[in-house]
């Protein structure tokens, strides 16, 4: 009899996730708000429940990917969430979502008092990378609970004990730091070498053995250099995590200037009406060069 896992949440990253998870020989039992989701799920051999709280009473660990915060809530302990399940003992949820640190422990408390273990475990990647099994897994959460899920875990990615709940999140934050700063950088550098007529679609092999690589490099300059700006991830997810960042920093009072930097540039980017397109679409914002003439 195969592992049954819960999902909440089958948009771009849980729709790669539950690719993953049937591909691995377990059976999904899923939910999402969206009908057009629920049915794309539906056809990947996910089976539909109607609510968070049906999918936790059918399924151990429930999974979270969700967009927003309020979101995550509203699975937990909005009508029909989870804490209105009537669960086994053992149950555990795993939030793959991007989560206020503040409200990931407060809701991890919540489940706590109902005796439901909690894991804050935000991924980087993309959808890709889920339906890969190739994540980069941040987890918060008590050791018992993380030995529980590692099998599970391990089979979507590298899997990383980080602490005490909240600690997922908080290294996803440095993640996104780095990782959402270099989207910039990285438009940046593609009007530098099509402003000197270099050919950007080599650059990446061409600087792939030095200091200037990153993944983000690999992953982005090749669709910038195709004006690929269809979504694996959207732009307004980017600024949600970005303001997110600019709060956190706040609260430790700390300089964050490339991060600020990056914010308003996505903040420029959603207010003219782009928020649906990749993130990568930050190029819009630097104008197109003209081609030098040789």
């Amino acid at each position: 009899m195969s592992e049954t896992i819960g999902f909440i949440g089958l948009g771009l990253m849980g729709a790669g996730f539950c690719k993953r998870l049937i591909a691995t020989g377990r059976s999904v039992v899923g939910y999402d708000l969206d009908p057009a989701r629920r049915a794309e799920a539906e056809a990947l051999g996910v089976v539909l429940a109607a609510s968070p709280a049906e999918v936790a009473e059918r399924a151990n660990p429930v999974c979270i990917a969700v967009t927003t915060t309020k979101a995550v809530q509203a699975v937990v302990s909005g009508d029909g969430g989870i804490l209105s399940a009537k669960l086994q003992l053992g149950a555990i949820v795993i939030d793959f979502s991007t989560t206020e640190i503040g409200v990931t422990k407060a809701l991890a408390a919540a489940l706590a008092e109902a005796g439901i273990g909690f894991i804050d475990a935000p991924v980087s990647g993309g959808p890709p990378a889920a339906e890969a099994g190739k994540l980069a897994i941040m987890a918060g959460g008590a050791p018992e609970m993380i030995a529980a899920v590692r099998p599970l875990a391990e089979s979507l990615g590298l899997f990383t004990h980080m602490g005490a709940v909240g600690a997922g999140q908080a290294t996803k934050l440095v993640n996104q730091a780095l990782c959402l700063t270099n989207y910039v950088v990285v438009a940046e550098s593609l009007r530098l070498a099509e402003a000197y007529g270099v050919d950007a679609g080599k650059i990446p092999a061409a600087l792939a053995p030095g200091l200037g690589n990153s993944a983000v490099l690999q992953a982005m300059m090749p669709r910038m250099v195709a004006r690929d700006f269809a979504p694996k991830g959207y732009a307004r997810q980017v600024l949600k995590d970005l303001e997110m960042l600019m709060e956190a920093g706040r609260e430790q009072h700390l300089a964050m200037p490339m991060v600020a930097q990056a914010t308003t540039l996505y903040r420029m980017l959603v207010a003219q009406g782009d928020s649906e397109l990749d993130a990568i679409a930050v190029l819009k914002l630097l104008p197109e060069v003209e081609q030098p003439s040789h």
